[in-house]
C-alpha cells in the first residue's frame, strides 16, 4: 500500500502552524507535529479525527538544536522521510539594546527563529537530496525586509531567515530539493495580538494557510502573503533611508519584553 505524503511542521499547536497542520490534513497528508506540550497536541489531533496512522507528535524544544534535530531523526524512524518540512516555530519579543539584559533576550529570539529553523531542516536535507525531491519551507516575515523600532531582535532574525533560505536554495539547486521562503504579513496569532500599532491587511490563520499551501505546492522560491503586503514589501526595499526614517517617525515601537513576556515565550515557544 502506498503511503500518503508526510509533512513535518514545527510550532503547530497554535496560529499559523496549527492552521497549516489542518490544511495539510484536509489535503490527505500524514502529519508529523513538533511540540513541547505533547498532550495538548495529541488532544488537538484526536479532536480532528486524526489517529496515530495520520498524525504523530514529537516532543522537542526548537531553541535547542540537538532537541529539534533529534525530533527530526525520530520522525525519519517512525514515519519515514517527509515530502514537506515547514520550519514555522517563532517568537517575537521587543528589545532595547541600551539594556544589557535584552542582549540575552535577543539571543533567545535568534535561537528559535533562525538557528532553530536551520536545525529543523538539517536531518532531512541529505535523505531528501538522495531521494531527489522534497520541499523545505522557511517561514520568515515581512518584518525581515526593514528594521522597525523595538523590533531589532525579531526583524534581524527574520532577515537572517530570508538570507539563509536563499543560500540553502542555491546549495540544493541541482538536488531536486526545493527551498520555499514565505514571508507572512500580519496574521491574527498570539504573536501579533500584543502589537500596539495598526496591522494592515490582517489575515485569519486559515486564510493564510490556504494561500501558503498553494505557494508550497507550486515550489515558489519566495512569496509574501497576502499579496498586498508583497507590494508594501517591494516599496520598503527601494525607499531611501531618509524617507523610510520619516515614515516611521512617531510610530509606536514594540514594547520592551517584560519578565512576564519572557516567561510566556518559554511556555509557548515550541507549542
Amino acid at each position: 500500500m502506498t503511503l500518503s505524503p508526510l509533512v513535518f511542521i514545527t510550532g503547530a499547536s497554535s496560529g499559523i502552524g496549527q492552521a497549516l497542520a489542518l490544511r495539510y490534513a484536509q489535503a490527505g497528508y500524514r502529519l508529523a507535529l513538533v511540540a513541547r506540550r505533547t498532550r495538548e497536541m495529541q488532544a488537538w489531533a484526536e479532536s480532528h479525527g486524526l489517529d496515530a496512522e495520520r498524525c504523530q507528535v514529537y516532543e522537542a524544544d526548537v531553541a535547542d538544536a540537538d532537541s529539534i534535530a533529534a525530533a527530526g531523526g525520530e520522525c525519519l524512524r517512525r514515519q519515514g522521510l517527509p515530502f514537506v518540512v515547514i520550519a514555522n516555530a517563532g517568537v517575537s519579543l521587543g528589545v532595547d539594546t541600551a539594556e544589557r539584559e535584552d542582549i540575552a533576550i535577543m539571543a533567545r529570539v535568534f535561537a528559535v527563529n533562525t538557528i532553530g529553523l536551520a536545525a529543523t531542516f538539517q536531518p532531512f536535507i541529505a535523505p531528501m537530496a538522495e531521494r531527489g525531491t522534497g520541499i523545505l519551507v522557511g517561514i520568515a516575515s515581512v518584518a525581515g525586509i526593514r528594521g522597525l523600532p523595538g523590533h531589532g531582535a525579531y526583524c534581524s532574525s527574520k532577515a537572517a531567515v530570508i538570507s539563509y533560505c536563499e543560500s540553502l536554495r542555491g546549495e540544493l539547486r541541482s538536488s531536486g530539493v526545493s527551498v520555499v521562503t514565505i514571508s507572512p504579513g500580519y496574521v491574527d496569532t498570539p504573536l501579533t495580538r500584543k502589537n500596539r500599532y495598526a496591522m494592515p491587511f490582517l489575515m485569519r490563520p486559515e486564510a493564510f494557510a490556504d494561500r501558503a499551501f498553494d505557494v508550497i505546492a507550486a515550489r515558489c522560491s519566495y512569496r509574501v502573503i497576502p499579496w498586498q503586503m508583497g507590494v508594501v514589501a517591494k516599496l520598503l526595499r527601494v525607499l531611501p533611508n531618509p524617507v523610510f526614517d520619516r515614515l516611521l517617525q512617531g510610530r509606536p515601537r514594540k514594547h520592551r519584553a517584560s519578565a512576564e513576556d519572557v516567561r510566556e515565550m518559554e511556555s509557548r515557544r515550541q507549542d
